[in-house]
């Protein structure tokens, strides 16, 4: 990284952080929640199997292979992504979701069993008054279904996670009981659920704080704590960094921000902000391929400003960013290059700064180009380039600019 005396950082003044000696797992819910999106389709289970292995290449630790007990084609799909996991020896645990009913919890018990692996049984239910208000639910019926369920997933020789939906709107007496009751049964690790999006970053903090205080240290055991987000208020990925500070020991995301509404917590950024923060360090270098993929099989897009993958996130056509970022390759410093005009170094995931010509765009951008491409760069040939740029209305294309090269 570039050294500190020539970038002061505001970021870890005071206030909480995240140790760098932290251990934070990711958990990757693309194959399950992230298929919930309405505009998403189920990709066949090639192209899952495809995202299943760039998982395991980014080191992501866990992953949701589906909710079996949906139907034929999510059991099937499951089962072989399972398979999948075990054949290839890979490294990422796997887990599959179930609401608290024994209907739910067999087929992950089958699978488990053909599959040869442990499958961690995600056993969901919601908890909080406004969502028992309109189910017509009580507590102690929420406590009933919690105590059969986990006895049946611990019966059935499954690792229990256990899950309270909308966890963040519940009041603390019915997330105790909730868990403390899970807890007793033999659930091993909770989910805090941000369902709706409601979570702020002092939320988030002060809910997973609340639950390692008077849940998990009472219990006397080691119990892993989950936070899982989404991104209602566009606040997902602070959520979680807010969650890690407050304990958190694992965080729930999907690829591309898909999802229910307007998605999960955005696992890529988890990675970018958790690399940058010291916190992890391995290589991300298919990040962008990882996300491009999921784009493409669910028949989504990326937007073009997204941060890291997009197309434009490492691109730039005005002449003031161009001229500083070509002067830093000039000193023969790429690092420099990558972090003059950018916050997020591109090299640290397999990519690079790019320079466009367009109406902002300066002489510098016009020789840069040629230069990089091996073209003659002669004062007419930057001319010519230049005051097409300046008429135009938007980037030239490379066609375009090749064509003004030999006009």
């Amino acid at each position: 990284m570039i050294s500190s005396d020539y970038i002061y950082d505001w970021n870890i003044v005071g206030g909480p952080e995240i140790p760098s000696d932290c251990k934070v797992a990711l958990a990757d819910e693309t194959l399950r929640d992230g298929l919930q999106n309405p505009s998403v389709k189920d990709p066949p289970i090639e192209d899952k199997l495809k995202i299943l292995h760039l998982m395991e290449d980014l080191g992501i630790e866990s992953v949701n292979i589906g909710l079996p007990g949906a139907g034929p084609r999510a059991f099937a799909d499951t089962l072989r992504l399972a398979q999948e996991l075990a054949s290839a020896r890979m490294k990422i645990r796997p887990y599959a979701a179930a609401r608290t009913h024994e209907n739910d919890i067999r087929p992950i018990a089958e699978i488990s069993q053909k599959a040869g692996i442990p499958v961690e049984a995600a056993m969901f239910i919601g908890s909080s008054p406004i969502r028992r208000l309109a189910e017509g639910w009580t507590v102690p019926h929420l406590i009933a279904l919690t105590e059969k369920a986990v006895d049946f997933a611990i019966r059935e020789n499954l690792p229990a996670m256990y899950v309270t939906e909308d966890t963040i709107r519940a009041d603390p007496e019915t997330i105790k009981r909730l868990y403390g009751t899970a807890i007793d049964h033999g659930a091993s690790s909770i989910v805090l659920c941000d369902t709706v999006g409601h979570a702020t970053p002092r939320g988030a903090y002060e809910l997973v704080q609340f639950a390692v205080r008077e849940i998990v240290e009472p219990a006397g055991r080691d119990i892993r704590v989950d936070w899982h987000g989404h991104c209602d208020r566009g606040l997902a990925v602070a959520n979680s960094i807010a969650a890690i500070m407050g304990g958190a020991e694992q965080i729930h995301g999907v690829a591309n921000s898909l999802g229910e509404r307007v998605g999960n917590t955005p696992i890529e950024l988890m990675l970018v902000n958790l690399r940058l923060m010291g916190v992890i360090d391995r290589d991300l270098s298919r990040l962008k391929e990882y996300c491009e993929t999921v784009a493409r099989v669910t028949g989504t897009t990326i937007p073009p400003n997204y941060p890291v993958i997009g197309r434009d996130a490492f691109r730039t056509a005005t002449g003031v960013h161009a001229a500083a970022i070509i002067k830093a390759y000039n000193k023969h410093d790429t690092l420099l290059a990558d972090s003059v005009y950018s916050g997020v170094p591109s090299h640290l995931f397999g990519l690079e700064q790019v320079i466009e010509i367009g109406p902002m765009s300066g002489r510098s951008n016009v020789t840069y180009w040629l230069e990089k491409r091996g073209l003659p760069a002669t004062d007419a040939v930057i001319d010519r380039i230049l005051a097409a740029a300046k008429q135009s209305f938007r980037i030239l294309t490379e066609q375009e600019i090749l064509a003004l090269l030999h006009t």
